[in-house]
């Protein structure tokens, strides 16, 4: 008997270092799948995070280029029209005191009451050709002149002002558009690589999950292994 039991206690002794043995590697898998879990749960959040401000980012952008491009357009519809009321008057003026430079406008057909009128109208309108001497005519003329440098100085700025604005509304669409590719390609990255993080998790906690149950089931077994060398010593 006494060689049985020793035989018996060789073998429960063996087994219980099997199971001392197995019981540590799966704390330490445990550890370290629960180390894993919380670092993939930080990633994911922080992704989550960026995705959020990725997108709201982008809004502002696009917002920000609906008033950028809105500006532009009032600021063209704005300059375009002074410059037409400028090209205007200047034509009007040389109508009068440069004939050679004035361009009529397209002729159009005029309702038989009101031709009469329109005839007198330009009739009183017309001043009567200056004198060959010098005199009040020939300083109107003059003044004339001054206005439309004056004119063709404003329409000039005008004209430098809408170039550029132009080229920064070119440049601002161009720059948004780079954002919005940009933007979209680190939002697929981004997207892409939470799921792949979140599938990662997912197993990683199954994997914890069964360590935990062999951990549970080798706690158990020692236990008993223990009881039973105890037994054994005691006989």
């Amino acid at each position: 008997k006494k060689e049985y039991c020793e035989k018996q206690l060789d073998i429960a002794e063996d087994k219980k270092k099997e199971l001392e043995v197995t019981l540590s590697d799966s704390e330490t898998a445990i550890e370290e799948m629960e180390g894993g879990i919380a670092t993939l749960t930080e990633e994911i959040a922080a992704l989550k995070k960026g995705i959020k401000a990725l997108d709201k980012s982008v809004a502002e952008a696009t917002e920000q280029r609906k008033e950028e491009n809105a500006e532009y357009k009032e600021l063209k519809q704005s300059d375009s029209a002074a410059k037409e009321i400028l090209l205007f008057a200047k034509n009007r003026l040389n109508k009068f005191y440069a004939p050679k430079l004035y361009k009529a406008p397209p002729k159009v057909e005029e309702q038989p009451a009101f031709v009469q009128i329109a005839r007198h109208m330009q009739h009183r309108g017309a001043p009567p050709p200056p004198p060959e001497t010098f005199g009040p005519y020939t300083k109107k003329s003059e003044g004339a002149m001054g206005v439309t440098q004056m004119i063709d100085l404003l329409v000039k700025d005008l004209d430098k002002e809408l170039t550029e604005a132009e080229v920064m509304e070119e440049d601002a669409q161009k720059e948004y558009e780079g954002l919005m590719a940009e933007s979209a390609t680190k939002r697929v990255d981004d997207v892409k690589s939470m799921s792949d993080k979140e599938a990662s998790k997912a197993a990683m906690e199954e994997a914890l999950q069964n360590a935990q149950d062999t951990k549970a089931s080798t706690g158990k077994e020692l236990m008993s292994t223990v009881k039973y060398i105890k037994n054994l010593h005691a006989e």
